[in-house]
């Protein structure tokens, strides 16, 4: 189990260097952060988008992925493995990613 969280991590980290201002949709902030952990309607690593949008606001969206650590046992998560994005992404990214996942909500 250890070695997939690395090799998830080396993933994300080493395939999304990405300039900051390229990022204009929620697509694009999907690609270029969370695909390696999540996909849009199946479990992967993490949750479905569908299942967040589902059951989660916006504000607990935004900040589960600003500070993980902080907010996983509030969310019903026994453990978080998820970085934080909080010195990454900007408030309009954020807005773009929380709005594409809500782009799922209610798709089952």
């Amino acid at each position: 189990m250890n070695h997939i969280i690395k090799l998830t991590f080396f993933i994300i980290f080493t395939s999304n260097i990405v300039n900051a201002n390229s990022l204009t949709t929620g697509d694009k902030v999907f690609k270029a952060y969370c695909w390696g952990c999540h996909h849009q309607t199946s479990v992967a690593f993490g949750p479905s988008f569908e299942d967040i949008a589902n059951k989660r606001t916006r504000g607990e969206i935004q900040g589960h992925i600003v500070s993980p650590k902080s907010t996983y046992k509030q969310l019903g998560h026994k453990r978080s493995v998820m970085p934080a994005f909080g010195d990454t992404l900007s408030q309009k990214e954020l807005d773009l990613i929380t709005d594409f996942i809500y782009t799922f909500k209610g798709k089952n």
